[in-house]
């Protein structure tokens, strides 16, 4: 069994932890953000960038490059958000994001961990920044454009397979959110996965049970989720997704197939006056002055 120091997991829970108050400030400063996301994502993300994921170090924190334009025949200077992950190797982790919307969250989680500078957030949604709203491909934290969400997942596993043919020893992380088992993409790559013996290719979810349209179950049922999986023939491991003890053991757990790690978790975690929203908790944008109040009044209990 998986042991992990007490240590480790009090750098994790500082990472969570500030991947909230972080995302929480912007979104009272912005007058929006996606809060419900870094409630439920928190630990999350925490264990890969803190913990899980082998990425080359940096030698410091990364300023977010402007836009350059897009990727073209004979540009050659074009640099994906991977940099924040340190120098591509064979040893090294690889990790596809998928849930562009979370862009804010994982933004967060670079800075907290280092590798993306401090004032990253002030280029947050500007003309001429790579610090989007909705994540793309130039970025930080970001190698592939993924919208329409699902296709994150196929990505990786053509990934995978090229670093499984070149015998390369790290592996293909993907993470994801569960409505993108609401898209038919999701199950194809699944399938072609197994198909492939990806045994290289790890997938962490945040199952959050929300979307833009309200509860999941409202929209479209996707449970039983871990029968489903499972039947196409991959690893599945089911846990709290705010037990960072559990995330990091099943993260480490050796496995002969693609592994799916499903992450149940609260979209109101650590920001309880978030409830108040239900059942619809997407976005957050305050309706006026007294709301935005409570929230400042949540962020300054936050940060005691």
């Amino acid at each position: 069994m998986t042991t992990h120091s007490q240590a480790d997991l009090n750098n994790i829970a500082r990472i969570a932890t500030g991947i909230r108050r972080r995302v929480l400030a912007h979104t009272i400063a912005q007058n929006g953000g996606y809060m419900s996301q870094a409630c439920s994502a928190a630990e999350l993300l925490a264990c890969l960038y803190g913990g899980v994921l082998s990425f080359a170090p940096l030698d410091e924190p990364i300023d977010p490059p402007t836009f350059i334009g897009v990727p073209a025949v004979g540009l050659h200077t074009y640099v994906t958000g991977a940099q924040f992950h340190g120098a591509k190797a064979a040893q090294y982790d690889r990790l596809i994001s998928s849930p562009a919307h979370y862009a804010l969250v994982i933004y967060a989680a670079l800075i907290e961990t280092g590798r993306l500078r401090e004032d990253g957030l002030e280029h947050f949604n500007r003309d001429g920044s790579t610090v989007e709203m909705i994540g793309a491909e130039h970025s930080p934290g970001f190698e592939t454009t993924t919208g329409s969400l699902s296709q994150a997942l196929s990505q990786a596993g053509g990934i995978a397979l090229a670093r499984k043919i070149k015998k390369e020893s790290g592996k293909t992380w993907v993470f994801m959110s569960d409505g993108e088992f609401q898209e038919g993409q999701t199950y194809e790559a699944l399938q072609a996965a197994k198909f492939h013996g990806l045994d290289n290719l790890r997938v962490i979810v945040d199952v959050n049970r929300a979307q833009c349209d309200g509860p999941m179950d409202t929209v479209m049922r996707i449970e039983p989720l871990e029968a489903r999986i499972k039947g196409f023939g991959w690893d599945v491991t089911v846990v709290d997704g705010h037990d960072t003890a559990a995330i990091l053991t099943a993260a480490s757990a050796p496995t002969s197939s693609p592994h799916m790690i499903l992450c149940y978790t609260d979209p109101v975690r650590g920001l309880p006056l978030l409830a108040e929203r239900a059942p619809v908790l997407h976005y957050l944008r305050f309706t006026g002055a007294d709301e935005r109040a409570k929230y400042e009044r949540a962020y300054a209990e936050m940060v005691k």
